[in-house]
């Protein structure tokens, strides 16, 4: 028998709203954790709050991989075991509905959420974390304290000094003594200003000093060279290493990836972690719908008691984080073993298999032999439930 449509719209948006709840809750928690690693960037380089909370929603994207699946899950066990608590389903099972027709609502989400999930992994996740570091580039190369401490002589590369005295409430430097000794000057330059700022040009970056002296000292004539000045400008060393960052794999959408396995010289191990990444960004989306197969298996299957389901759920629990360890064990292989590689294969649709057959009419006579073990506690649970009426 099938279930009503009502039925199915009533399980369906219950689990969808608690599915949403228990995402954002983990969502924040990740937020919160994932927050504290810039803020002692934001704090050096004296970056505005907005920058903080942008690079930390840029960074989210990544851990919904995990943040979803689990959150459906964990709707899954508190939805259904609730019905079986309050008699729903027992009532339900009664009429003779089928498994797979009480598990339709959450199996329909599931894939729901494996669509989202294969878009965020193919591209969503990949395109945030591209931003995030191109965000932190332009803080470590534009905002002046990551690279100039107040009160103390700030060093930049082997030819250049910097000393502040502080910084007012614009962000603008206070009291500034420069010195330039860099193989393009005749000479070495003392610079003195009453402020200065920090600017990003298409040139690379810049200190521009203001109410000042430069001072230099000319050794064929022995004389203190002084120059006042109203605006003065001074180029910085380049930070080449951060501006010729090399895009990592997690970093490139999958169709960045193919493209790159397609170039001419890529080296073997190279190759192996792109096709690694390529099959992890298709394949780890449907561990939310294996995820809910499985608990829908422990849930459904066998006999329902009103005294609470803990013992299934507690199987349930442990089957899932299980399954999520060999998962990430055996994807950290998948670069070096194509062994490994086809094994993620198996770890997620295997059971996704096995349990949507079970849950299926075609898979009546498995069940049927699968949970004849527990027939004879079923007939004690009913006479006890009889005799305590």
């Amino acid at each position: 028998m099938l279930a009503s449509p009502l039925f199915n719209r009533y399980v369906f948006k219950h689990l969808a709203v608690t599915t949403v709840i228990i995402a954002v809750i983990l969502a924040v928690i990740i937020l919160l954790t994932q927050s504290l690693k810039f803020l002692e960037l934001i704090i050096d380089s004296g970056a505005s709050a907005g920058t903080f909370w942008m690079l930390a929603f840029l960074a989210l994207p990544r851990f919904f991989e995990v943040i979803l699946p689990m959150a459906l899950m964990i709707a899954t066990i508190f939805i259904y075991n609730r019905m079986i608590s309050d008699s729903e389903l027992v009532v339900m099972r009664a009429a003779g509905t089928s498994p797979m027709s009480l598990a339709r609502p959450a199996l329909i989400l599931g894939l729901l959420v494996t669509f989202a999930l294969i878009f965020i992994t193919t591209w969503l996740a990949p395109s945030a974390l591209t931003n995030m570091q191109k965000m932190r580039q332009i803080i470590k190369t534009q905002y002046s304290t990551l690279l100039f401490r107040e009160g103390i002589f700030n060093t930049i590369g082997d030819d250049l000094t910097v000393y502040i005295e502080g910084r007012n409430v614009k962000g603008e430097l206070e009291g500034l003594m420069i010195h330039d000794s860099r193989a393009e000057n005749p000479a070495p330059v003392t610079i003195l200003a009453k402020r200065g700022v920090i600017v990003a040009t298409d040139e690379g970056q810049q200190v521009l000093v203001y109410n000042g002296s430069r001072q230099d000292f000319n050794q064929k004539t022995g004389a203190l060279n002084r120059l006042n000045f109203e605006r003065y400008t001074i180029d910085l060393p380049e930070a080449a290493a951060i501006r010729n960052r090399q895009k990592k794999p997690d970093e490139q959408t999958i169709f960045e990836l193919i493209d790159k396995m397609d170039e001419k010289g890529l080296n073997a191990d190279q190759n192996r972690a792109y096709q690694a990444e390529i099959h992890r960004r298709v394949v780890s989306p449907f561990l939310a719908l294996n995820f809910t197969a499985l608990v829908l298996c422990y849930l459904l299957l066998g006999p329902l008691s009103r005294r609470g389901q803990s013992k299934r759920i507690a199987l349930a629990v442990a089957g899932v984080i299980l399954m999520q360890g060999l998962y990430l064990s055996v994807f950290s292989k998948a670069e070096n073993s194509i062994l490994a590689l086809m094994t993620m294969h198996v770890i997620v649709f295997a059971p996704l298999l096995i349990s949507l057959f079970l849950l299926s009419s075609l898979g009546e006579n498995a069940r049927y032999v699968l949970f004849s073990m527990f027939r004879k506690k079923q007939e004690k649970d009913i006479i006890e439930e009889g005799g305590a009426t």
